[in-house]
């Protein structure tokens, strides 16, 4: 038995009805407990396959949550920028990570209900680590990380599982790899370690604008 197995029945409205419907049409269950606070960053692991969007989304709408996600700033430029933004999107600056990071953590916690969702890996091609933007950001804004995953082995969308930072990384990542162990990327081969990418102390080769 799985527990906190969402049915059809439990949801409010039509649309999430039928979206979970949908979901389960094609052989896939959906796990989810009430998240802990207005805020935070959700975590989505391992994801190796364009078809997480389509399972994720399905279960977005089957709860109704309207997660926030992240792009580059110059994908909002022009028409699309408005566009973009009625998505969820939010612009991030990556010629000043730091900087931008600050800034997204107080935006974040100036509105009323903002959890964004980040896909650690950064691709869905093998990385040997993920990237650590996550953990700063959760660290800088002070809010819980949601654990989500899609395990392509038993068909479960969990959107359950969080976890608070102390600020260790290595006592940090425990956790977070204890509850993600064992879950199965539809490309498994292409699924990143669970472990932060090591500082970067050399020189800055990114491409100014």
């Amino acid at each position: 038995m799985i527990d906190h197995l969402l049915r059809p029945a439990d949801l409010p409205t039509w649309r999430q009805r039928t979206s979970l419907r949908l979901l389960n049409m094609i052989g896939w269950k959906l796990r989810h407990k009430p998240l802990p606070g207005p805020h935070g960053i959700v975590v989505v692991y391992p994801h190796t396959s364009n078809w997480d969007f389509f399972v994720g989304l399905l279960g977005k709408w089957a709860l109704g949550l309207q997660f926030r996600w992240l792009a580059k700033d110059s994908l909002f430029k022009g028409p699309m920028g408005a566009l973009m933004r009625y998505w969820g999107g939010i612009a991030v600056d990556r010629r000043a990570p730091m900087g931008a990071t600050r800034s997204l953590a107080q935006n974040m916690l100036r509105e009323e209900w903002c959890w964004v969702a980040i896909t650690p890996e950064g691709t869905r091609g093998y990385r040997p680590h993920w990237k650590s933007g996550f953990y700063h950001l959760a660290a800088a804004a002070d809010v819980p990380l949601l654990l989500v995953y899609m395990d392509y082995r038993t068909k479960v969308l969990s959107v359950a599982e969080t976890v608070r930072l102390t600020g260790d990384q290595d006592a940090d990542m425990a956790p977070i790899a204890a509850i993600y162990e064992g879950k199965q990327a539809l490309h498994p081969e292409l699924a990143a370690p669970i472990k932060l990418a090591p500082p970067h102390n050399g020189p800055d080769r990114r491409k100014s604008a």
